[in-house]
C-alpha cells in the first residue's frame, strides 16, 4: 500500500488515503516519487474547470526513481532517475504527424484507465492526468517516463514535468521572443516564474511582471523581471508607460481569466504578440470588435504545454540548468508533505507564493 491524494468528486476535498498499486504490466513502469509540484491544473480538476474520470489520484508534475519495469520496457531500468511526462504523444494522430506533439489527440487517453484501487474498499481509481504523481509510488505507461538529464537534482527535476516546459516553451516556441524585445508576464506563480526566467534567457530587454499580489515582487525580480506592476484596471496603461507608450512586444498570460487575457492583449504594441498559457473555464468569455482586430494587428494565440516536445526540450533545459541560467529552486516557495496539498490549493486561490513542492 502507498499513500496518495485522491479526488473523489468535483467540489469535494482531497482525501489522503492508502491505495493498492499493482505490479507493472507489459509496457508499464513503477516509480517511487521523489517530489511532485502542485500545479493550477490539479486545482482545475478538483473544481471542474478540467474534466477527467473520477475518483482519481491527482498530480502530474513529478520525478522519482524506477522501482520495477514491465515486459518490453527497455529505455529505463530499476534505479534510474526519471521525470514524468503527463501528456505523452501517440505518434500516429494528425497533430503528431505534423510534429505538433503537444496537441496529440490521444495524450490523455490513459486518464480513463483504472490503475489502482482504494485500500479501504477496493474501489477503482484513475490516474488523473495519466501519471498520478500525488502518491508515494505510481505505476505509469512507459511512454510517460523520461530519464532525468545529467546534472539536474532529482527533486528539482519534478518541475521540468510541467511548469518549466510550459513557461520556457511559451517564450521560445509560442511567442518566439527575440533578443532585445520587451515582455510582460501576467501571473507570478510557478509557470509565471519559469516564463520570466525563460524571457531573461531569450535576451529580453525589459521583463514586466504583473500580479495581483504586491508580495510577489521580490520573487519576480529574483527570477529576472526588470519591473513589477500590481494588477489593476490601469495595468495596460502602466505597461505602455514603461515602454515608451508603445506597449510590449510580447505578453504571456499565465492566469486563465478573461480580464487578464484582454489586458495582456491591450498591453502589447501594435503588431505585438499575446500568448495565453493559463487554463480558464468556459464561462470566461473574451471579446474583441472587428475594427480593433484590424487596427492593432496583434496576434493572440493559445499555448498548450508550452508547445513543447519533452524529448527534444529536456536536454536543452538541462544545459541551461548546468550553465546556471535556469534556477529551478527559485520557482519553489514551499516544501510540503502530501497532507499539505489542500492548503497549497488555498494559497493558489488566494494568489500566494510560487510553486509548492511535495517532497516524499
Amino acid at each position: 500500500m502507498v499513500r496518495a491524494a485522491v479526488c473523489t468528486a468535483v467540489g469535494s476535498p482531497l482525501e489522503i488515503t492508502d491505495i493498492d498499486l499493482p505490479e507493472p504490466g507489459p509496457g508499464q513502469v513503477r516509480i517511487k516519487l521523489a517530489a511532485a509540484g502542485v500545479c493550477h491544473s490539479d486545482l482545475s480538476l478538483t473544481n471542474g474547470t478540467m474534466r477527467v474520470p473520477l475518483p482519481a489520484v491527482l498530480g502530474h508534475e513529478g520525478a522519482g526513481t524506477v522501482v520495477s519495469v514491465g515486459e518490453s520496457v527497455t529505455h529505463v531500468a530499476p534505479g534510474d532517475s526519471v521525470v514524468l511526462n503527463w501528456a505523452p504523444s501517440c505518434g500516429c494522430c494528425h497533430a503528431c504527424s505534423l510534429g505538433e506533439v503537444w496537441l496529440c489527440a490521444n495524450a490523455l487517453a490513459g486518464a480513463g484507465n483504472v490503475y489502482a484501487r482504494r485500500a479501504s474498499d477496493g474501489s477503482d481509481l484513475h490516474p488523473g492526468l495519466n501519471v498520478a504523481a500525488f502518491a508515494e509510488e505510481t505505476v505509469v505507461a512507459g511512454n510517460t517516463v523520461l530519464p532525468v538529464p545529467d546534472g539536474v537534482p532529482l527533486t528539482d527535476a519534478a518541475l521540468l514535468g510541467c511548469a518549466v516546459l510550459t513557461g520556457y516553451g511559451a517564450v521560445h516556441h509560442s511567442a518566439r521572443v527575440r533578443e532585445g524585445e520587451t515582455v510582460a508576464v501576467y501571473g507570478v506563480g510557478g509557470v509565471g516564474l519559469a516564463t520570466i526566467q525563460a524571457a531573461r534567457i531569450a535576451g529580453a530587454s525589459k521583463i514586466i511582471a504583473v500580479d495581483v499580489s504586491p508580495e510577489k515582487e521580490e520573487l519576480a525580480l529574483a527570477a529576472g523581471a526588470t519591473d513589477y506592476v500590481v494588477a489593476s484596471e490601469n495595468t495596460a496603461r502602466e505597461i505602455r508607460g514603461l515602454t515608451g507608450k508603445q506597449g510590449v512586444d510580447v505578453a504571456v498570460e499565465c492566469v486563465g481569466r478573461a480580464v487578464t487575457i484582454r489586458t495582456a492583449w491591450e498591453s502589447t504594441r501594435r503588431g505585438g504578440r499575446t500568448t495565453v498559457v493559463g487554463i480558464g473555464g468556459k464561462d470566461q468569455q473574451v471579446t474583441f470588435n472587428a475594427l480593433e482586430l484590424f487596427h492593432w494587428g496583434r496576434t493572440l494565440s493559445g499555448c498548450v504545454y508550452g508547445n513543447s516536445d519533452p524529448a527534444r526540450d529536456l536536454p536543452v533545459l538541462a544545459e541551461h540548468i548546468r550553465a546556471g541560467r535556469l534556477d529551478l529552486s527559485a520557482l519553489v516557495t514551499e516544501h510540503i508533505a502530501l497532507d499539505g496539498i489542500p492548503a497549497a490549493f488555498d494559497n493558489m486561490v488566494a494568489g500566494k507564493g510560487g510553486r509548492a513542492l511535495v517532497v516524499f
